[in-house]
């Protein structure tokens, strides 16, 4: 008997690369085309303008040309998740209001970075966006990059609002966050791709990847072996990844090498990023293009 968790936010959503022309400005025909590829291998959620999609590095207007581009090509086949990130809170506001403006089902609400505000001022950052759009939240849990985690206090105080639900989770603790997930009600998605097996077995209701832009078809297999209480096949297959998750987060730059792995594939028309993002090594994506060889995905 299968057991599955609440999935408000889907079960497989890729982080979606931004790609860019080689003169630096955004190419949303790549976008829309590489969104489309992986619902079809089954991505049932696509998250727009994270990390992985440069966020840091691209503006308002174009998060929002990118979140229509995007709408208007997968249409209802998947969910649109847009990040709405800043340590600047009217800023994250505005990002938020433009996401539903322009199509988006839900936001991913990462802590407020470098600028490391106390409990109290992460969940007001929190709350302010949560209180100006309609959309449902998925809280992103990443104290490595952002230097401040979210606190059991401050996750019991903000699952008690309406429209957030759910906690992207790349703390690397999956016994805190089984624990999390049965005091709060929240939805976790993995956020680290090496833990997604662990993740999905401790009861996480699916994963947000980077490795997803070439092995969509084999996490939705793995996905759907767990669902259908078949782990021990779903950890072979896991295990099966491991190189792929080794080349693309293992040793170069996550975002970086995710395009180049599309690129690869012809989904994408440029691997091009913006700095402080450089392009990889030539070993790199040697390594890289081996690996996919090895695993079909060429």
């Amino acid at each position: 008997m299968s057991h599955t968790p609440r999935r408000q936010f889907g079960t497989l959503a890729p982080a979606l690369v931004t790609p860019f022309l080689p003169d630096g400005t955004i190419d949303l025909d790549s976008a829309a085309r590489l969104a489309k590829k992986l619902v079809d291998d089954g991505c049932d959620t696509i998250l727009l303008s994270g990390t992985t999609g440069e966020s840091p590095t691209t503006h308002q207007p174009e998060k929002n040309a990118l979140t229509e581009a995007v709408k208007d090509a997968v249409g209802d086949r998947a969910f649109i998740l847009a990040g709405a990130g800043s340590n600047d809170t009217a800023h994250a506001v505005r990002i938020a209001e433009g996401a539903q403006a322009h199509g988006a089902d839900g936001l991913l609400v990462v802590a407020p970075y470098y600028n490391r505000p106390s409990q109290a001022g992460l969940r007001a950052h929190v709350l302010a966006i949560a209180e100006a759009t309609d959309l449902p939240i998925m809280l992103y849990d990443i104290p490595g990059r952002t230097g401040l985690a979210f606190s059991d206090d401050t996750l019991d105080l903000l699952a008690e609002h309406p429209r957030i639900s759910a906690v992207k989770d790349a703390t690397g603790n999956v016994e805190q966050g089984v624990e999390r997930i049965h005091r709060t009600g929240l939805e976790y998605y993995s956020g680290d791709d090496g833990l997604n097996f662990a993740w999905m077995t401790g009861g996480a209701s699916g994963f947000i990847s980077v490795v997803a832009h070439v092995a969509g078809a084999k996490y939705r297999e793995m996905i759907d072996l767990l669902d259908a209480d078949r782990v021990w096949e779903a950890r072979e297959l896991s295990y099966s990844l491991r190189p792929l998750v080794n080349a693309i987060m293992g040793g170069g730059q996550g975002a970086v090498m995710a395009k180049h792995a599309v690129h690869l594939q012809g989904l994408i028309d440029s691997p091009t990023v913006r700095l402080p993002l450089v392009p990889a090594s030539e070993d790199e994506i040697a390594r890289l293009r081996a690996v996919m060889a090895d695993l079909d995905l060429l």
